[in-house]
């Protein structure tokens, strides 16, 4: 797989501004005790994990550093990579009060995304040799969707729709106000772009079927067990055989425990998605520790 890369856009350039200055406020009441130094520090790994966040670390001293007192910067861990506690990850140099300033936001940023990265790559190992794809959900922390949906990628997850304007995803509500799954794809299929993706979110196998006959380019299974989903998931592949034009579905399994991966794997299924690295993971501990005074 291709290491993830992350576009460091106007927005986020923005937003990490926004986050910087939400820790420095009116100013750094520290600073006088640097003394205008120059000083050394690293990054150091305290558990084992994915490493993910180092490709923040330029563009936050950018917002930091004056234009004639620049820091120099070595990642010695590319985002992605596994690490084990005690592994130094970034070398830094340059003025003792930006290295203070950027320590906090830095570090806050990179130990959620990593432990985000490390959840994924967990899941994602359980399924390996299955040919089963592990992707996240849009339920990510409300400003945070670009880095944790990096973060997923990190640890070898794929990214489910990083909007409502990716594809549709017909969900219980609209089928329920739309009159059923016929009528509301129907009515997105005339009004939405071609080409557009529609996914069908389904809870029973009825609606699962119809939504098949009806040309979904996917269903979403949402809350079957294992056990329901091996007599459905054949059904659905028979259905998808006698449409017009023969296009394939994609059948993805939502709702799921993490425990039960492996049995969801068997049924069959193309892609499982699941909240459980954003909504459940706990930070990985990082720390930035100073190594001296950098050498005039």
């Amino acid at each position: 797989m291709a290491p993830a890369t992350l576009t460091i856009t106007p927005r986020l350039r923005r937003q990490l501004g926004e986050w910087l200055q939400e820790d420095l406020g009116r100013g750094d009441l520290t600073a006088p005790a640097l003394q205008a130094r120059r000083g050394q520090a690293h990054w150091v790994a305290k558990a084992d994990g994915v490493f993910c966040g180092g490709v923040l670390i330029e563009p936050l001293l950018r917002e930091l550093q004056p234009p004639d007192g620049g820091c120099r910067l070595h990642r010695l861990v590319v985002d992605g990579a596994r690490v084990r506690a005690g592994d130094r990850l970034v070398e830094l140099e340059g003025p003792a009060s930006v290295l203070v300033a950027l320590e906090r936001t830095a570090l806050n940023l990179a130990m959620r995304l990593s432990g985000i990265a490390s959840a994924t790559a967990a899941l994602v190992a359980e399924l390996e040799g299955t040919g089963v794809v592990l992707a996240d959900t849009r339920k990510t922390t409300p400003g945070l969707r670009e880095l944790e949906k990096y973060a997923v990628r990190c640890g070898g997850g794929l990214n489910h729709r990083m909007g409502l304007d990716d594809a549709a995803m017909l969900k219980e509500n609209h089928l329920a106000w739309a009159g059923g799954v016929v009528q509301a794809m129907a009515a997105v299929r005339a009004q939405a772009p071609w080409p557009t993706r529609v996914i069908v979110e389904a809870e029973t196998a009825e609606e699962a079927l119809s939504a098949v006959a009806a040309g979904a380019d996917g269903v979403l299974l949402d809350e079957f067990t294992p056990v329901e989903l091996m007599g459905l998931v054949p059904q659905l592949r028979e259905q998808a055989r006698h449409r017009p034009s023969a296009a394939p579905v994609v059948l993805e399994a939502s709702g799921i425990q993490p425990a039960q991966l492996g049995a969801y794997a068997a049924t069959g299924i193309d892609l499982i998605s699941t909240s459980a690295p954003v909504t459940r993971s706990s930070w990985l501990d990082l720390s930035m520790r100073f190594s001296g005074l950098a050498v005039a």
